[in-house]
């Protein structure tokens, strides 16, 4: 099994310090489609995912498989600019690899978002949704990104996810979202394997056990960081509805088209919250 090792990560965070003034305190991860926030960071640099050492590149459409380093509404932030799934390959502990690299960096908040495929039938493609928890079924099935030894020196063997998504930053969003109008759904995402969608027996299973938003990705991140002490706000833009009971086939030209949408959406929810920091 991959299983970074600790000079792994090392080395991919001396390699992005020693490239750029850019000492980052806030993580993006940017999910399918929606890239284009990484366009306002300025004021850095932007890397292949592939220079980087250990750096897991992604093979999907939709995702640039680019690192931007910079300033956001002021912050210094990295921006992953598309990431790997579980599906393509990877580890799941290959997976968390960018998240372990950004802490040693000296990151203490992520924002991670992502397309998400509605099971809450009231959900509408181009809502945000909060999420306020998730279920973790990889993990439950033994697919964790904290797998293997234990790095001490990151956090604890067993870490506790009873509040993986911080409560604060979660206020703060809600109050970014009154004030300028947008209307935000919340609560919990599933990650699932895929790289197939959902039967309709499996996002009725889902709604059933209170999942209201279904993906492929994010969880993963979630757990590394979180073992790791950094506080996460974590965003799904709603790229489809609802086959609960067999309609319209879904595909990731709609997710993409979804993300049109989202991106404007997302961008102003995340440089409030932001100015707010």
């Amino acid at each position: 099994m991959d299983i970074p090792s600790r000079a792994e990560i090392e080395a991919a965070a001396q390699f992005l310090l020693a490239s750029t003034d850019v000492r980052p305190k806030i993580a993006l991860v940017l999910g399918s489609g929606l890239g284009a926030l990484a366009e306002q960071v300025t004021g850095g640099i932007d890397l292949p995912a592939g220079e980087i050492p250990g750096w897991p590149a992604s093979t999907v459409e939709g995702h640039a498989g680019r690192v931007r380093l910079g300033l956001l509404e002021g912050h210094p932030v990295i921006a992953q600019q598309g990431r790997v799934h579980f599906y393509e390959g990877y580890s799941m502990p290959r997976i968390g690899f960018p998240i372990r690299v950004m802490q040693q960096m000296g990151v203490e908040v992520l924002i991670a978002t992502n397309a998400a495929g509605a099971v809450n039938p009231d959900y509408q493609p181009g809502d945000l949704m909060l999420i306020r928890d998730h279920l973790n079924l990889l993990g439950m099935a033994g697919e964790s990104p904290l797998r293997g030894p234990n790095l001490d020196e990151f956090g604890p063997r067993f870490p506790d996810m009873s509040a993986a998504y911080d409560r604060g930053l979660l206020e703060l969003a809600r109050q970014v979202a009154a004030e300028a109008g947008l209307q935000l759904r919340e609560g919990v995402y599933v990650c699932l394997a895929g790289p197939s969608f959902e039967t309709p027996a499996d996002l009725r299973f889902l709604r059933m056990v209170g999942v209201d938003a279904v993906g492929m990705s994010t969880v993963p991140e979630v757990t590394i960081a979180r073992h790791g002490g950094t506080r996460v706000l974590g965003i799904s833009g709603i790229s489809n509805k609802a086959n609960l009971n067999g309609g319209t086939p879904t595909s990731h030209a709609e997710v993409l088209q979804a993300g049109q949408v989202i991106g404007p959406r997302l961008m102003a929810l995340i440089q409030g919250v932001l100015r707010r920091l």
